[in-house]
C-alpha cells in the first residue's frame, strides 16, 4: 500500500560513497552499492534523517513522496538476518496518531492543563514518603517553571512561552545527564520529546507554530549521542526557517555517561 511520508533521498552526483551515513542508520536501511549509498528498501527507512548530519556531502535529504509505508516487522527480520542488534518497539505511524476517545470530556486530559508555576526548593521537596529526609538535605529542587512540557501537549499560545529562552530536550537526556535542573533549566521553558517514536512531521508543524506566534529570545536544544535522536536539532532549526524567525540556536550533545559531549551553535 502507498502512503505519503517523509523518505531519504541519495544525490548520487554529491555521494562519494564514504559509508559514515551506514552506521547511523538504526533500521539498516541504507548500504554501500557500487560505491554510493543506496536505500537498501523504501519500506526500511523511516525518514527521520538520523543520517543526514554524517554525510560530509552533503547527498542526504529528506523528502516527502507517495511510497510503501516504513514496515518494522520487516526492519526487525532486515536486522536479524544482518545479525544487527533490533531496537526497542518501532512504531508504526498510526501508533503515533493519538486520537481523543469520544467518552473523554471535551475538556481534553488533565494532565495537558497549562499551568504556570514559579520554581520553589522548598515545595518540591517531598513531604510525605519514609526517604524524605534524606532527599531533603539535597542543596538542589526543581527549576520546572510550567505545565505540560510534552512537546505534544504544548499549546503554542501558552502564556509562558512569551519570550522565553527554550530548552527542547529528548526526553532521555534528564535521565543520563543529572544536573539538568541546575545546569540547563533555570531561567529556561522545558519543551521535551523524541524525535524517535514520535512523529517528527508533528514535532516540526509544533515547532513552526510556536515560532510564528512566540519568537523565543532563544533556543538551547539537548540530544542524546545516539544517531535515532539527532534529528530533534534538525526539526527545530527547520521549524525556524519556516516560521521566517532568526533566534540564537545552539545543540548540545548529551553522552550517554552523562557527560556533555559538544556544543555547537547553528544558523536558522
Amino acid at each position: 500500500m502507498k502512503v505519503k511520508r517523509k523518505l531519504i533521498r541519495i544525490d548520487e552526483d554529491l555521494c562519494n560513497g564514504c559509508g559514515q551515513c551506514v552506521p547511523s542508520c538504526a533500521e539498516g536501511a541504507l548500504r554501500i552499492i557500487d560505491g554510493k549509498a543506496r536505500l537498501v528498501a523504501e519500506r526500511f527507512c523511516d525518514g527521520l534523517g538520523a543520517c543526514l548530519g554524517e554525510c560530509p556531502t552533503g547527498a542526504l535529504r529528506v523528502v516527502e513522496v507517495e511510497t510503501e509505508d516504513f514496515d518494522p516487522e520487516a526492519v526487525a527480520a532486515h536486522l536479524t538476518e544482518q545479525g544487527r542488534p533490533v531496537p526497542g518497539h518501532m512504531p508504526r505511524p498510526e501508533e503515533l496518531r493519538l486520537e481523543r476517545p469520544a467518552s473523554r470530556p471535551a475538556g481534553g486530559c488533565p494532565g495537558s492543563r497549562v499551568v504556570s508555576m514559579t520554581p520553589c526548593q522548598a515545595a518540591n521537596q517531598p513531604r510525605t514518603m519514609a526517604a524524605a529526609p534524606a532527599v531533603q538535605a539535597g542543596p538542589r529542587g526543581s527549576a520546572l517553571s510550567h505545565w505540560p512540557v510534552q512537546i505534544r501537549l504544548v499549546p503554542p499560545h501558552a502564556p509562558f512561552l512569551k519570550d522565553a529562552d527554550l530548552l527542547v530536550t529528548a526526553d532521555c537526556a534528564p535521565a543520563a545527564y543529572p544536573s539538568l535542573h541546575a545546569d540547563f533549566l533555570p531561567g529556561r521553558v522545558l519543551l521535551l520529546g523524541c524525535p524517535k517514536f514520535d512523529d517528527a512531521a508533528a514535532y516540526e508543524d509544533k515547532f513552526t507554530a510556536i515560532f510564528q506566534t512566540n519568537v523565543p529570545r532563544s533556543v538551547t536544544v539537548l540530544e542524546m549521542e545516539v544517531p535515532c535522536c539527532s534529528g530533534l536539532s534538525r526539526i527545530v532549526l527547520s521549524a525556524m526557517r519556516r516560521a521566517g524567525i532568526a533566534a540564537p540556536l545552539e545543540k548540545v550533545v548529551i553522552g550517554l555517561d552523562g557527560r556533555v559531549l559538544g556544543r555547537q551553535p547553528l544558523a536558522a
